[in-house]
């Protein structure tokens, strides 16, 4: 499975940024309480010891999620394009509600919350590579919306 994630220089960058601190002070930490734990003693018994190896598998297993999402990833830098793309902001209105901007995003940057929406997405599959003034159909789980592209940035 080699799928290519898209990532926005902003969210590739806090990938890198929480991957040195993983490999580095996280890492070394896990190795300071492991050390501790099995000074400890008899290991068959020790939580510590446990909650440790637990927490450096989850740690490791992170590192190696970060450093394949790093090694397949296309970045997206912002391009002055007329038609909606991964990086894009995108102003859309539905019906006579007040107009939406979204942020596309490859999947590991998803924030619907905050206004970053997926390209996998429903709505972000919809709004690719249409352009301002299109109306565009985005069939979501709450059902069927109807969008009128109003800007791209």
């Amino acid at each position: 499975m080699n799928q290519q994630t898209y990532l926005t220089p902003e969210g590739a960058a806090k990938l890198k940024a929480e991957l040195v601190e993983l490999t580095g002070p996280r890492r070394e930490e896990l190795s300071k309480r492991l050390r501790s734990a099995i000074q400890m003693g008899d290991l068959s018994e020790n939580a510590d010891y446990h909650k440790a190896k637990e927490d450096q598998a989850f740690l490791e297993g992170r590192i190696l999620v970060i450093e394949a999402v790093l090694r397949t990833a296309v970045i997206v830098e912002k391009t002055h394009s007329d038609v909606v793309t991964v990086g894009s902001y995108v102003t859309v209105q539905e019906d006579n509600f007040d107009p939406e901007t979204y942020y596309l995003v490859g999947v590991k940057e998803a924030d619907p919350r905050n206004g970053k929406i997926s390209n996998e997405s429903p709505i972000g599959r919809a709004l690719m590579d249409h352009k301002v003034g299109e109306v565009i159909e985005a069939e979501t789980p709450g059902g069927k919306l109807k969008f009128k592209i109003l800007k791209i940035e």
